[in-house]
């Protein structure tokens, strides 16, 4: 691949290092992430894949969709497979990129301990966190990224209970907490975003983290054609914030001008759909929050867009507990 740094879609070289004949749903946003990411990081690389939806569909023995070495073991071990194999590089001379690509639940829950250990030692790795939102390869069980109110098949809907009751976890912030080289967060339908990121990762060392959402069909119960449509509503509605930490500070990458009721992102999903207006009063709350802390140093208060019938809303309390 050229040595020039890529800044926009077309830059993107047309050789295919994830290919097609996976197994993977129509419209996934995991597999569109993975395609671009390999494109971009090219062939001198090695690729580790711990348990998930992503193993499942791209390597079903003897075959592999990936063009490049891959590696794969258990749920936990993304950032301590991906430490020895760079280890095992160094050992023989050799420099190359290695990956890790994990799944929320393989990065949010089980994976949390190897990963905060890469991170902290520094490990000259690239982690890649595509974020689906629950445990879709063993039936949509919830997990630390879930978030509040969505429906699973462990946070059921019904008389008692109406989806998962807690906030999703701020992967982000505990990533950045290591003091890592770099972070960042990318959305598949904010392309020249997305390039720069990733290419910028690739060519740095040390510890590097790219936390990407992908949208899933069956999971979050869309249409397969509306897959970008839902990833780019995220970002103009807040509940997915666009930017990157460098050099000790974090910057908004994409900042909507105003943010979109939360309700424009919502109604496209099935897993919120049973969602009453109380609750939906207390995403919104929270998402304005987030947003305030992620970019409220940046410009002044932030107006946030209720549902119709609801008035604006404004950041008024603890970014972390102001729900």
């Amino acid at each position: 691949m050229s040595e020039k740094e890529l800044a926009i879609i077309r830059d993107i070289p047309n050789n295919d290092w994830f290919v097609s004949g996976h197994g993977a749903c129509p419209g996934c946003g995991m597999t569109i992430a993975v395609k671009n990411i390999m494109r971009i990081i090219g062939n001198n690389s090695t690729v580790y894949v711990p348990a998930s939806c992503l193993i499942v569909v791209s390597a079903v023995y003897p075959t592999s969709s990936f063009r490049t070495p891959l590696f794969f073991t258990a749920f936990e071990n993304t950032g301590a497979v991906t430490t020895g194999i760079k280890a095992a590089y160094r050992r023989l001379g050799k420099d190359a990129t290695v990956v890790g690509i994990a799944g929320d639940g393989g990065t949010f829950d089980i994976g949390l301990q190897a990963l905060s250990g890469a991170a902290e030692r520094g490990e000259d790795v690239l982690y890649v966190c595509v974020d689906n939102e629950a445990y879709m390869n063993t039936g949509i069980q919830r997990s630390g990224s879930t978030p509040f109110g969505a429906w699973t098949t462990t946070t059921p809907v019904g008389k008692k209970t109406k989806g998962k009751r807690q906030m999703k976890k701020d992967m982000m912030d505990l990533v950045i907490g290591h003091n890592v080289e770099y972070a960042a967060t990318l959305s598949i339908a904010h392309y020249n975003d997305f390039v720069k990121k990733v290419d910028k990762a690739k060519r740095k060392s040390g510890f590097r983290f790219l936390h990407v959402l992908t949208p899933c069909v069956p999971g979050w119960k869309t249409e397969s054609a509306k897959t970008v449509e839902i990833a780019k509503l995220a970002v103009e509605t807040g509940m997915w914030t666009l930017f990157e930490y460098e050099d000790g500070e974090a910057r908004a990458t994409y900042r909507p001008k105003q943010l979109l009721p939360v309700t424009d992102y919502l109604q496209l999903q099935g897993r919120f759909r049973h969602m009453p207006s109380e609750d939906i009063k207390v995403l919104q709350r929270w998402v304005c929050n987030k947003y305030y802390w992620h970019f409220g140093h940046e410009a002044e208060q932030p107006a946030c867009a209720m549902f119709k019938g609801e008035p604006e809303m404004h950041f008024d309390g603890d970014p972390l507990h102001g729900v």
